[in-house]
């Protein structure tokens, strides 16, 4: 067996060598998801969602877990936080849970709920942590699914509703936004496939839901520029690498469809202004044009300022009539080696970052989501050497520096995820964090990608500031080498706790 490397050879070992392509001004971040770490379901006025109904129904999730604890984050929150710093963490992409800010999905937000986001974005203020924040990650208030879900369309114009009240709360905390994460998941695992809460099949419904979180952002966008538009807003999605099995017709003729129906319904009218041809085609007999009333294309297609890309993996793609409603098969491409099956590929990710900047947008990328999971375990020494994911991690950032090196307008990189959680229909038996979290005691064990991260951040900050000396020798006017705050906290950063 080989040695692990020590800390400060980790980084020799698994290097990021297109560091020097990134931005001045890169964002380095981590992620997580309300329902995945806060637990706290009963507490604080928090009303169920769609995931608690899911994952307390018998047979829906792995080993019939909960998010009822998760890893405790709503009252760890101040610790996590202080872990974060420690780690050299200067950017956090979290997420509101409106299940607990307006737990019937209508009416006026839960001021308990108010108060622990205010404080919870207080204390990343104070720490010099800058918060990204998701309005719409996956957890539907039961109440709105009662009344049809993301099929019915009036639970977009209450989505905006509510984003326009979460605004007026706590927009002065944040200042970037995303609306909705993963429309594909929401519309078609949790609508069509019926893998993900709310666990229903019916491609009908997951059309319907999938048209209606495109409008359901574009509503959201409004209202945010409306409330308060000096803010910066966009919106996530997850974008797959798609290739044929073959070289054949029939195959690539599978891609297609199958881009379709996972990529370009969402991007196509977001970026292009409305469906392409393909897609209403795919979607045709699901009543697809039916959806789609008039305004509705110019809501969902109006500017925003950046876009979030959420990338895992590659699929490997064969035409096969009557394999379910694309009739294709899909496979991970090989390697795939992470716990849940997944490829290892990082030219995967090159190629969506290249494709979204040449078919779509030259806004801003960012990614939103990156990383992988595998079977971490404490060892004696009490310490979790995932080399795998430091692996996958350098890999894969490497493969990002190639598409800067292209004239991709990337400008940021959330890691997934910064703790151990519950990780969905699979509950805690998959591990994407770089935090370990033993979920009995609720004790945090930072990985060894944890300290590569840390140093990778370290690196390029150190890296600018000798690039920047270097410059002004060349002017002739240098100055002694000093290491650049990695992030000036937002000014008027208060001592204590604000006072409400």
């Amino acid at each position: 067996m080989n040695a692990i490397p020590h800390l400060e050879e980790l980084l020799k070992e698994y290097p990021v060598r297109t560091l020097k392509d990134f931005p001045v001004d890169f964002i380095w971040g981590v992620a997580t998801a309300a329902y995945q770490i806060e637990g706290a379901a009963t507490e604080g006025g928090r009303g169920l969602s769609i995931w608690d109904t899911f994952s307390h129904t018998p047979g829906m999730s792995r080993n019939g877990d909960t998010g009822d604890i998760a890893t405790d984050h709503y009252h760890r929150w101040e610790s996590d936080l202080d872990l974060m710093q420690s780690l050299g963490i200067t950017d956090y992409r979290l997420s509101l849970s409106w299940s607990r800010l307006q737990p019937n999905g209508q009416g006026p937000l839960n001021q308990e709920a108010v108060r622990f986001y205010r404080d919870l974005l207080f204390g990343m203020r104070k720490r010099g942590i800058r918060p990204l924040v998701t309005l719409y990650h996956w957890d539907l208030p039961q109440a709105l699914e009662v009344i049809g879900g993301w099929p019915n369309r009036e639970v977009a114009y209450l989505f905006a509703d509510y984003v326009g009240l979460v605004v007026a709360a706590v927009g002065d905390l944040a200042e970037e936004w995303i609306t909705i994460n993963e429309a594909w998941c929401v519309s078609f695992l949790g609508y069509g496939s019926g893998a993900h809460a709310p666990g229903r099949k019916d491609i009908g419904d997951a059309v319907a839901a999938a048209h209606h979180l495109n409008l359901a952002h574009g509503l959201a966008v409004s209202k945010v520029r409306e409330i308060a538009p000096h803010l910066h807003i966009g919106t996530t999605n997850i974008v797959t690498d798609i290739v044929p099995a073959s070289d054949s017709a029939e195959d690539a003729r599978a891609v297609a469809r199958l881009d379709a129906a996972s990529n370009r319904v969402f991007l196509d009218p977001l970026f292009l202004g409305d469906y392409s041809e393909i897609v209403y085609s795919v979607f045709a007999r699901f009543g697809l044009l039916s959806l789609i009333k008039q305004g509705d294309l110019e809501l969902i297609h109006q500017p925003i300022d950046f876009v979030g890309v959420n990338h895992y993996q590659r699929v490997v793609v064969s035409d096969e009539n009557g394999a379910g409603f694309l009739n294709l098969r899909e496979r991970p491409a090989e390697p795939a080696t992470t716990s849940l099956g997944w490829s290892v590929i990082p030219e995967s990710l090159h190629n969506v970052l290249v494709r979204i900047s040449s078919e779509f947008t030259n806004l801003p990328i960012y990614i939103t989501e990156s990383g992988a999971c595998f079977d971490d375990y404490v060892d004696p020494r009490g310490e979790v050497i995932d080399i795998d994911r430091v692996s996958y991690f350098s890999s894969y950032l490497n493969a990002a520096g190639k598409a800067i090196q292209k004239g991709v307008n990337l400008k940021a990189y959330y890691a997934w995820s910064f703790l151990d959680n519950f990780e969905w229909a699979e509950g805690f038996s998959k591990r994407f964090g770089l935090v370990y979290v033993d979920y009995r005691t609720q004790e945090r064990i930072p990985k060894r990608s944890a300290y590569w991260y840390r140093q990778l951040i370290t690196d390029h900050r150190d890296q600018l500031a000798l690039n920047e000396n270097k410059t002004q020798q060349k002017n002739g006017s240098f100055l002694p080498q000093q290491k650049t705050p990695a992030h000036i906290p937002p000014t008027q950063v208060h001592e204590e706790r604000e006072q409400q």
